[in-house]
């Protein structure tokens, strides 16, 4: 990964680029003290992947910069010690991935470093896939199937990622459920009528084991796969509440949070972090269903877009 940094600062530059190279993320290509003195043809030019800019800066801020940045290819992350929402707000909306809060955090620079190289790898996957589609002439409707088969699990993953939960181990039973959601609407188009999760973890279990498993064994595997699902949806409730108590204008917390799950679970996460504490007297129910559905219209409008 290429490395640029904007800050007038320049011990946040000197921070910024120690933590990039003693960790091992990338090469850091250039810095400058003021968004004044770069363009996008200059990122494009020494191939920036993720640019590092100060939001307040004494002669072009960071919001103005990122405006004029329009045809920079790489991603975007803001530092800053102001933490209005308004300003963050604006920020998001220019497209920026991530928006990280002075004073500087090694752990929180290194973890928004790794996600923000995940969605490259993914976009890129994506792309490379709908490539490859496009470029397939005369080949047999199987292969073109598999193909875009492909090309959901990779939208599937980009979601998995955005949801914090793509290294979970549940994350490898929902790739497989998203898949046979994928597979069942050809033959027969959703609409209203969604597979109930008993079908569904019966046909994964089924598919992962092979026509010679006993009641016994299927019964296993489908109780384990449904203990895995539900870890995932666990950990991705923990990580959007998590954002989401941060920074409430998050698009990332705007986007997925009411998708996966209801507004009411999501705020007794946030009170459980913000206190400390679980809530005896109202618990969190877990809707793995409205989860699992959502993955898939997700990943599904995902990978309609590209």
């Amino acid at each position: 990964m290429r490395f640029f940094i904007i800050d007038d600062d320049e011990a946040i530059r000197s921070m910024l680029a120690q933590i990039i190279e003693d960790d091992d993320l990338g090469e850091v290509v250039g810095e400058a003290e003021d968004g004044s003195l770069v363009d996008a043809y200059l990122l494009n030019g020494r191939k920036v992947d993720i640019l590092f800019i100060d939001l307040m800066m004494p002669v072009q801020d960071g919001i103005e910069t990122v405006r004029l940045l329009g045809s920079f290819a790489g991603k975007i992350i803001m530092i800053s010690q102001v933490e209005s929402k308004n300003m963050v707000g604006e920020a998001y909306s220019l497209g920026i991935e991530y928006y990280i809060t002075k004073p500087i955090n090694r752990l929180e620079v290194r973890g928004v470093i790794q996600r923000v190289a995940e969605r490259m790898r993914l976009e890129k996957s994506i792309r490379d896939i709908q490539r490859s589609l496009n470029a397939l002439t005369g080949n047999p409707a199987e292969q073109q199937a598999t193909c875009t088969e492909k090309n959901i699990l990779t939208s599937g993953k980009l979601v998995l990622s955005e949801l914090g939960i793509l290294s979970e181990t549940g994350s490898k039973d929902l790739l497989e459920i998203l898949l046979f959601l994928y597979q069942y609407e050809k033959k027969k188009p959703l609409g209203h009528e969604f597979p109930s999760l008993k079908d569904i973890f019966l046909t994964i279990a089924g598919r992962k084991l092979g026509r010679s498993a006993n009641t016994a064994e299927l019964n296993r595997e489908i109780k384990a796969s449904e203990q895995r699902v539900r870890r995932a949806v666990i950990q991705s409730l923990n990580h959007l509440a998590s954002i989401g108590l941060t920074d409430y204008s998050n698009p990332t917390f705007e986007n997925y949070a009411p998708k996966f799950f209801d507004f009411t679970e999501i705020r007794k996460k946030m009170l459980e972090l913000e206190n400390g504490t679980k809530s005896v007297q109202s618990p969190i129910r877990l809707h793995t269903k409205k989860f699992i559905q959502a993955f898939y219209l997700e990943s599904k409008r995902l990978n309609e877009q590209e």
